[in-house]
């Protein structure tokens, strides 16, 4: 398809969603509103209107929402493709990611008929005002949850991604056999370090960052305080792009969550806080059997976390919500997922019964509520939940379905592999050798974006570079530079034990020097 008709074909599609918009509606009110002002005139009105939407900043809105649409939305593909191939242009990944769908949901479904607990049902009314008065100390409550197991945990997910095969692809082909080091097996193009140093490029050693103490050119405090005061500029200015890019460099922590809602153009407006307000009531008037999924995730991650328990009434009433959330459902148009659908009792088989279950069609894993750390950051649970949401559309589904995009989590594993193998082949060989495959560890911290494994400021500071590259890739670097920095104890174990107690914890771990030695120091 030709440049011209491409961008055609991709005004078109931002222009139909947005048609439907709150935001169009209001610019439509606006420009008729100001159709009654004494300076806009007949014989110019099209410019008139124009400069009015311009100074009231409406036309910065919409450069916005065009910014975010351009970021979720996907890329025109040839007219003729079928519509799978928008979700997953390779047959044998979307087989697999069908494939465990299926046992994910056969998983659920199994735990519903031996607990004999209902997929959902509706609370009795006592039930509704005692969850209604305790809503913001859901966290002092203590349910019962011990025949509750998680549906899968990561290591389960892992199995699956090393079983991944192309079976158009001949491995015997691959003369130098470096292939077979690792435990992803299948080719996909993931970059290298001169390509990583490219893409990269303000993250190098010249350049100053948000999260590095000592800055070789410029004095910490000089570099801070002015990067601050164009943070501030930023933030003024209300623009998706510029916000974006200046959170490459890391973003100062009274400006991150500003900074942030402005990349993900999370408005938090009248009807944001009617939305979520709306799915708390579903949460209080309806019970679902994922609701102890998420209790029981919640108890054993965040709770048991030195960071996040503090935190544990905001991520129940974050996650209950986020799984009655229909509008979750459109980002399913570009993920390789497919929602789950299960039926209303009595009438199994029968399609005209089938409903996406959970509403939002994302089951919950063991970890899943580790995606939500922007308790940090927000106070307001509707500002916290809009954020949240926008953060899981955009990046975190990646972590968790199987796909051939450069986000994806296979394409995250195999980079991985592939960083470590070419730059340290002698720990990689060892740790191959000892039993203790290298992804086997990392692939718990990449799975969750290092959630709960990092300190949380240095977390932010590895989220602020994917929010700015709009790119997860940061993720599978820095497991690699993790290696890299522990290497030389790495040498010395014998087992997977040994090695895994060597990483057992990054808590005191400094990501960007980590980053940057790794990417920009590192011989080629």
């Amino acid at each position: 398809m030709d440049e011209g008709r491409e961008l055609s074909l991709t005004i078109a599609q931002i222009v139909q969603r947005l048609k439907g918009s709150h935001l169009h509606s209001q610019i439509e009110r606006q420009a008729k509103e100001c159709l009654h002002q004494p300076e806009v005139k007949l014989d110019s009105l099209k410019e008139d209107v124009r400069s009015f939407l311009r100074t009231s900043g409406w036309e910065k809105k919409l450069q916005n929402a065009v910014y975010r649409e351009l970021h979720v939305q996907l890329l025109p593909s040839h007219p003729i493709a079928p519509p799978e191939h928008l979700k997953e242009p390779l047959a044998y990944m979307r087989k697999a990611q069908a494939s465990w769908e299926k046992r994910v949901l056969k998983s659920l479904n199994s735990m519903s008929t031996e607990l004999g607990v209902p997929l959902a049902r509706k609370r009795p009314a006592v039930e509704q005002k005692e969850l209604s008065s305790k809503w913001n100390e859901m966290g002092t409550d203590e349910p019962d949850l011990s025949h509750f197991r998680p549906v899968y945990a990561p290591k389960d997910f892992l199995e699956v991604l090393i079983s991944l095969r192309n079976p158009n692809h001949d491995s015997s082909e691959d003369v130098s056999a470096r292939s077979h080091w690792g435990l992803i097996q299948v080719p996909l193009n993931v970059r290298d370090i001169p390509q990583l140093r490219q893409a990269y490029s303000e993250l190098n050693l010249t350049t100053g960052q948000m999260g590095i103490e000592d800055h070789a050119h410029i004095h910490p405090d000089l570099f801070e305080n002015e990067y601050v005061q164009i943070g501030k500029k930023v933030v003024t200015e209300q623009d998706s792009a510029a916000a974006q890019q200046y959170s490459r460099q890391g973003c100062p922590t009274g400006l991150r969550a500003d900074l942030w809602a402005l990349i993900l153009n999370s408005t938090n407006q009248l009807q944001d806080v009617m939305h979520y307000e709306q799915l708390t009531a579903g949460v209080i008037q309806h019970d679902m059997l994922v609701d102890n999924l998420i209790y029981k995730d919640v108890k054993l991650t965040a709770s048991n976390d030195d960071y996040y328990f503090v935190f544990e009434d905001f991520l129940y009433q974050v996650l209950l919500c986020f799984s009655r959330d229909t509008a979750v459902l459109e980002h399913f148009k570009y993920n390789s997922a497919t929602p789950p659908r299960s039926y209303i009792q009595g009438k199994v088989g029968n399609e005209e019964c089938a409903v996406v279950y959970p509403p939002n069609g994302v089951i919950p894993f063991h970890g899943f509520s580790m995606y939500a750390p922007l308790c940090f950051l927000y106070n307001e649970p509707s500002k916290l939940y809009s954020v949240f949401r926008e953060m899981y559309i955009r990046h975190f589904f990646r972590l968790h379905s199987i796909s051939s995009s450069p986000s994806g989590i296979v394409s995250l594993c195999l980079q991985f592999e592939q960083l470590l193998q070419t730059h340290l082949p002698q720990l990689f060989y060892h740790l191959r050798q000892i039993g203790a495959q290298p992804l086997r560890i990392a692939f718990k911290w990449m799975v969750r974006a290092f959630s709960g494994y990092l300190s949380t400021d240095q977390l932010l500071l590895l989220w602020d570079r994917i929010l700015g590259y709009d790119s997860l890739e940061v993720v599978a670097v820095l497991a690699a530079a993790v290696f890299a920095f522990r290497a030389e104890n790495l040498m010395e174990v014998t087992s997977l034990a040994s090695a895994e107690a060597v990483l057992a914890d990054l808590s005191t771990l400094k990501v960007m020097p980590l980053i940057q030695i790794f990417l920009f120091a590192t011989a080629i």
